[in-house]
């Protein structure tokens, strides 16, 4: 069952201060990357160690904002989790302190490179022309962990739109650093997964107060096929 969206209150308080449910509605495809993040068989497969069992129902939104992007010229880029030794060595915090052993044992074995945890799930389509990065932490942009940046500037990218797992952790992160880089952010609400409805709703109350523009798939798809100038 799809998580049940309700961040009203934050949407009465955000059309107070700005006077549109929606900032970024004039989407330019050849300006914007869909970010997927992290949609790995570690995450979505029943019974994984990681397992967002609701990201299972995102997936077909995903697939249809990808969809939307490539018709238009629009880049996605998928990203996966992956930890190698040396990053086991450096990260200790997470994989040390917020992990038991089994937990940390478990979480290494299926993330590390070229194991079936890592990879994409199959119900999500890549297709040609489409970029798989790899990244060592929650947030895209933490020094060292991906080759995120270099990527949108070598591409003239100014607008990012995010979807993936999970929510209130990895697409956070991402959006956060995102925007205070000067990013224009559109978080999806309802192509994005967390462990319940509670983490889901708080992280997207945090992105349309502070962080970002979130909408819905079918909001995404609208202003990707056309595109609505912001009056403010």
């Amino acid at each position: 069952m799809p998580h049940i969206v309700n961040i009203d209150q934050a949407l009465e308080t955000v059309r107070a201060w700005r006077g549109v449910d929606h900032v970024f509605s004039d989407i330019d495809p050849a300006r914007t990357a869909h970010l997927v993040i992290d949609m790995q068989n570690a995450f979505l497969e029943e019974g994984a160690e990681l397992e967002v069992p609701l990201s299972r129902d995102t997936v077909d939104n995903i697939n249809r904002i990808s969809s939307a992007m490539r018709a238009r010229g629009g880049l996605n880029i998928f990203t996966r989790m992956s930890l190698d030794a040396d990053v086991e060595e450096r990260w200790t915090i997470w994989l040390g302190y917020f992990c038991d052993k089994r937990r940390s044992d478990n979480v290494k074995a299926i993330l590390r490179p070229g194991t079936h945890g890592r990879e994409i799930y199959a119900g999500i389509e890549v297709a040609e022309g489409d970029i798989v990065m790899d990244k060592n932490r929650y947030s895209c942009f933490a020094p060292g962990a991906s080759p995120l940046q270099s990527i949108l500037a070598e591409r003239g990218i100014d607008t990012l739109i995010i979807s993936g797992t999970v929510t209130n952790c990895c697409c956070e992160s991402t959006a956060r650093d995102a925007m205070q880089m000067n990013y224009r952010v559109i978080f999806t609400s309802d192509a994005t997964s967390a462990l319940n409805d509670a983490d889901h709703n708080a992280s997207l109350t945090n992105m349309v107060t502070i962080f970002a523009d979130v909408m819905s798939t079918d909001e995404v798809i609208g202003f990707i096929e056309n595109p609505l100038p912001v009056s403010l």
